[in-house]
């Protein structure tokens, strides 16, 4: 049997063997004289990562010749592209803790600018221009030249997506939070949102006729109504439905971001109608009974493209299409979940419970009817069998004990979504982002999701956000300037209620 450092040892020499197995690859694939790519030996650990950095990532040109610099060779982003995809996860963070710390920013000599640029002052227009401008280029992470030469590699857009969303795994799991991997996140973010701007996107309409291995995407991301089979998906994009994606031409096959519309006689109240009904699977939809258009699931495909916008645009798109299909349709409304209120209720139940203020949610009338429907003594044991209730599921196979909850839970969802904040704006992400595009907290619905699912997230409630389109660019701009919430006389009156009976 190997001792550790004997096995250890040998599995590093197997990683190395791997990595320069996939180069040799890239090399016969790539063309290119293999004295250039193997100059130095490649080693397991960080001399291995600190070679293959100091061959790829070429220094910043000076600013005077910085139009005049010729590009490097391809290879060193085939090269960076086939040794990151050999590496394991934690190898991974340590490459790219090593690009962002050594290859970043000059910052010696952005201080010394700073003070050009001070003194520059008093001096003509021009000169200060000049010394900003210097300072702007200094500002340029070395890695970011490496960055662009990648995208324009075939598959390299696509490499520098899921890169990114290896970064944001890190910088969520507390796996690195050192400043350097948080400037390569954003200036990957940055880079991003330049190449996936809304005007080199492309809006598809996906159909049953479509590619194969399209459709198979579109059901294997699909994020908030799981397709259960074929036919599921065959009528989501059937008759009285529409689903549209975002594709980009360094992604082909790729749907970035894909909305599904219901097309409904009037808003609808509950999901079960939409993605379980299949009596117009083959028939022909008649236009007099298509008044509304229900986007009742949005899914972002790449978890790299967190944070640039591509959904709120999808819709604005989906939008004008319907409107140009059906110009009588007026009525634009979302059906969405609510994730997050089990858990937020569940949490406000255990603080209640523990600091013996059961009043603050229910009123004493309340707590008698909910101590009567599940037998339990008051006080703390009221409280901790409706949290288990809540957070099982249970309380949804009685009836008594759901028509006592029903008013309970429809005016504490409302305070979730319209008062629960977080720096200002809604806590709900999903609120948050029909709430930026301009849409109306229109109307929460009682048993609109009944699946374990939508019991489990939301106590079966969903909530409709209506797009009045003569007010939406309003609507945004109050929420974005003013954090002030657009909402219906249902969920201000379900609000009000709360604040009436509530002690929070």
């Amino acid at each position: 049997m190997l001792s550790l450092p004997a096995n250890w040892a040998f599995r590093s020499s197997v990683r190395c063997w791997r990595r320069r197995a996939v180069l040799r690859v890239a090399l016969k694939a790539s063309d290119i004289d293999g004295a250039r790519w193997y100059s130095t030996p490649i080693r397991g650990g960080v001399t291995g990562m600190e070679e293959i950095l100091a061959r790829v990532v070429a220094p910043l040109p000076t600013y005077e010749t910085r139009d005049k610099y010729p590009p490097p060779p391809e290879s060193n982003s085939l090269e960076f592209m086939h040794f990151y995809g050999s590496l394991e996860k934690e190898e991974k963070l340590e490459f790219l803790t090593k690009l962002s710390h050594d290859f970043g920013v000059d910052h010696k000599g952005i201080s010394e600018l700073a003070l050009r640029l001070l003194d520059a002052q008093l001096r003509d227009l021009a000169t200060v221009l000049q010394v900003e401008d210097r300072l702007r280029y200094g500002l340029t992470p070395r890695y970011k030249q490496l960055l662009n030469h990648i995208s324009r590699v075939e598959g390299g857009v696509k490499f520098l997506v899921d890169l990114r969303a290896d970064l944001l795994e890190m910088i969520s799991s507390k796996a690195s939070e050192t400043p350097q991997i948080r400037d390569l996140n954003g200036t990957l973010k940055s880079l991003l949102s330049e190449w996936f701007s809304v005007g080199l996107l492309r809006l598809e309409r996906i159909t049953w006729q479509s590619p194969c291995d399209i459709l198979q995407r579109v059901s294997q991301y699909e994020a908030v109504h799981p397709i259960r089979n074929w036919t599921d998906l065959k009528r989501r994009v059937g008759p009285y439905r529409r689903c549209y994606a975002f594709t980009h031409a360094a992604m082909p096959g790729e749907p970035l971001v894909v909305l599904h519309v219901a097309l409904t006689e009037d808003i609808s109240d509950n999901i079960q109608s939409i993605v379980r009904e299949f009596a117009t699977l083959d028939s022909e939809e008649d236009v007099n009974k298509i008044n509304a258009a229900i986007f009742y699931s949005i899914s972002s495909t790449q978890a790299g493209l967190q944070g640039v916008e591509l959904g709120n645009y999808l819709i604005k798109r989906v939008v004008r299409e319907l409107q140009s299909e059906f110009p009588h349709m007026a009525q634009f409304s979302s059906l969405s979940p609510i994730p997050g209120f089990s858990s937020w209720l569940q949490g406000q139940l255990g603080q209640c419970k523990k600091e013996g203020r059961g009043s603050d949610l229910l009123s004493e009338h309340e707590w008698e009817q909910v101590e009567q429907a599940v037998d339990s003594a008051p006080g703390s044991a009221a409280i901790e069998a409706l949290r288990k209730l809540i957070a099982t599921g249970e309380w949804t196979r009685s009836e008594r004990l759901t028509r006592v909850l029903e008013p309970v839970l429809m005016r504490l969802c409302a305070w979730y979504l319209y008062g629960e904040k977080r720096r200002g704006y809604a806590l709900n992400p999903v609120a948050n982002f029909h709430l930026q595009n301009g849409a109306t907290m229109w109307r929460l619905n009682w048993s609109a999701d009944t699946s374990p699912r939508g019991v489990a997230n939301a106590c079966g409630i969903m909530v409709n956000y209506r797009y009045f389109l003569n007010e939406t660019t309003k609507n945004s701009a109050l929420y974005l300037q003013n954090k002030a919430i657009t909402a219906s006389e249902q969920v201000v009156g379900l609000v009000s209620q709360f604040q009436k009976s509530s002690k929070l």
